[in-house]
């Protein structure tokens, strides 16, 4: 009864990790075909070609491919998170200093052999526009990147973070549309330019307030 106990374990051990890593590789080959072709432009055995996995192992794993496009977004808007926030804290300084390295961090990925552009905004921008099911999903991850630069923009100063950090956010969308149809990874130099001709003028319309605020409110 004991080696039998046993060796169901091992086989459960064995089970769980095939099927990580053929749960790897189909995120993977989804990713980067949804990416480069277009999501309805993919097909099933495309993803199972590339991955070298069994249809059988694709519906096992993800139920169906509208599933499998959720896993990929939300693989890739975890993923791409992560690096966006390591590369503008990486070096340390101050805020304004951070947010000054958005847009030469946005020129390295677009530089990148395998850019293909937002795969949110990919996803959202070939499918029925009324469709809520990638929207809700890229408006998630939007809103933890909006929240990351609003937290930068009232550390520096600005008067308004949250507007600042959606003047930010719709440079740092164009910039990733500009160089996806462009292939040009210089259109974040021009980006950045006009992000960094915002922060004077906000932290200038805070400074203003406060010098217009009563002394004695000053010193509460």
């Amino acid at each position: 009864m004991g080696k039998a106990g046993k060796s169901i374990s091992k086989k459960k051990i064995v089970s769980t990790g095939d099927d990580e890593s053929a749960r790897g590789r189909l995120l993977a080959a989804a990713t980067h075909l949804f990416c480069k072709n277009g999501i309805n432009a993919t097909g099933i055995d495309a993803i199972i070609g590339e991955a070298g996995t069994a249809k059988t192992t694709l519906y096992k794993l993800f139920g169906s491919k509208t599933n499998l496009v959720h896993a990929v977004l939300e693989s890739e808007g975890k993923q791409w998170r992560e690096w966006f926030i390591a590369a503008i804290e990486e070096g340390g300084g101050d805020a304004e200093t951070k947010l000054a390295r958005i847009f030469p961090a946005l020129k390295s990925w677009f530089g990148e052999e395998r850019f293909y552009g937002c795969p949110f905004i990919n996803a959202v921008g070939e499918h029925d526009k009324d469709a809520k099911q990638f929207r809700a999903i890229a408006m998630k991850h939007k809103k933890v990147v909006l929240a990351h630069i609003e937290k930068l923009a009232g550390e520096m100063g600005a008067a308004e973070p949250e507007v600042l950090a959606h003047q930010l956010a719709l440079l740092i969308d164009g910039a990733i549309v500009a160089a996806m149809v462009s292939r040009n990874p210089g259109v974040a130099d021009t980006a950045g330019l006009a992000a960094c001709s915002l922060f004077a003028p906000a932290k200038a319309k805070k400074a203003k307030r406060a010098s217009g605020t009563p002394a004695q409110l000053l010193a509460v």
